[in-house]
């Protein structure tokens, strides 16, 4: 999978690397951002780890990561990326995915999405795309039901979390024959 842009009206997502992460480092540094998440991105270390983690798995061909720039307010908004790539049962994750506080409700996440999940299905032609989300984290379980994503399951106390705590998955799912359907109903 080679590094590509995705771009629409609202938001412009570029390859993420280590030139260009540390415009994330004010937003990164928010107070809880990534509160549901097990990874740390709150220092300037921190966060060249979790982007050099991201890198890695773009050279072994399984990740996809993304600077997002919104361009409505012509400014650097947060992370997002696939992973979790498997190219022969052609199902891939969106996730790893945090905006700064400022852009949250603004329907910024939902136009990285469409960009997303688009690419996955009309030009990587996969046939499956799952997010999966921390069972404590509402905002983002409605987020992703509003795109249309089912519920599939539950991953029991699957996930350490960096205080020591076990959380329970949730994951969700779109397949390719949902796509056109959630394309014309969800995103008009």
């Amino acid at each position: 999978m080679k590094a590509i842009t995705l771009e629409n009206d609202r938001v412009k997502l570029i390859p993420l690397d280590l030139t260009n992460y540390k415009h994330l480092t004010t937003i990164a540094s928010e107070k809880d951002l990534i509160y549901y998440s097990p990874n740390q991105i709150d220092t300037p270390k921190t966060l060249k780890q979790y982007v050099q983690v991201a890198l890695d798995g773009f050279k072994q061909n399984i990740t996809l990561p993304f600077i997002v720039f919104d361009k409505d307010k012509q400014a650097f908004a947060g992370s997002t990326r696939f992973g979790l790539i498997h190219h022969k049962n052609k199902v891939l994750h969106i996730g790893w995915t945090w905006i700064g506080k400022t852009f949250q409700g603004t329907g910024l996440n939902s136009q990285m999405k469409f960009l997303m999940l688009q690419y996955a299905f009309e030009t990587l032609d996969f046939e499956k795309v799952e997010f999966r989300i921390d069972e404590r984290n509402i905002k983002s379980r409605k987020a992703v039901e509003k795109l249309g994503a089912t519920l599939e399951g539950l991953l029991r106390q699957n996930t350490v979390m960096n205080d020591g705590f076990r959380r329970n998955t949730c994951c969700y799912g779109i397949l390719k024959s949902e796509w056109n359907t959630i394309k014309l109903e969800r995103f008009k």
